[in-house]
């Protein structure tokens, strides 16, 4: 088996466990009365979107085909990140018991690293550029602006900083979302800038060559990053 169709497999596989964990999560809240709510969660639309990332990169990268472009793996690192720190630096204590923690953990965990292993160890073969990058902030806005928008109406908010019933009011809502989307802003930047940095140091390795596009990227960076992601 080549390394390429061995990383193809391990996307799958974690592609796979991510369908699962939110298969197990949306029969839960099914259950629970949460049916509908279940699809506005960012974890939970995150790792939808990280599930076929993986899945689609890595089925391509099986068969030898282009796969995700670099462009949506930045985009996934970036929410499964943010997922993870968000999750991990305020919510761990909203646990209750009908939380299922091995679910918990694949959601807020597993995912947000394999997402972050991936892109250091499979960094994008063409330079993303900082404009290209801050496409990757039109999903978190406008999830903002839904929930913002759909919490009066239902009265119900995904997380408890949305929420303009806690203390504070808007105030603490306004305060809350200026922070996360500051976090937000600073690991685009991030991102993009390590993976344009790794991706620079593997096309000027010992053994790189480049095409006639000028890409600077070896071959065999190019067929395992961006065209098998």
């Amino acid at each position: 088996m080549t390394k390429q169709k061995a990383v193809g497999v391990l996307r799958v596989a974690l592609g796979l466990l991510a369908v699962i964990a939110l298969v197990v999560g949306y029969d839960r809240d099914i259950h629970t009365g949460y049916a509908v709510d279940f699809w506005f969660y960012f974890t939970n639309l995150s790792n939808l979107f990280g599930a076929y990332v993986f899945l689609a990169g890595g089925i391509a990268g099986w068969r030898g085909r282009p796969g995700v472009p670099d462009l949506l793996r930045g985009a996934a690192v970036l929410y499964l990140v943010i997922t993870g720190l968000v999750y991990w630096a305020l919510l761990a204590n909203t646990i209750n018991a009908e939380t299922i923690k091995w679910q918990n953990y694949i959601v807020h965990g597993v995912m947000p690293l394999a997402f972050v292993l991936d892109w250091l160890l499979a960094a994008p073969a063409a330079r993303l550029s900082y404009a290209k990058a801050s496409r990757w902030l039109v999903y978190p806005l406008v999830y903002l602006a839904v929930s913002l928008i759909r919490g009066p109406i239902v009265k119900w908010w995904p997380y408890d900083f949305l929420d303009p019933r806690e203390p504070g009011g808007y105030g603490h809502v306004t305060t809350w979302s200026l922070i996360v989307l500051t976090v937000f802003v600073v690991f685009m930047f991030l991102i993009a800038f390590v993976g344009n940095q790794l991706g620079s140091r593997r096309s000027s390795g010992p053994g790189s060559d480049s095409d006639s596009s000028g890409s600077g990227a070896p071959s065999s960076a190019r067929s395992f990053s961006s065209r098998s992601a």
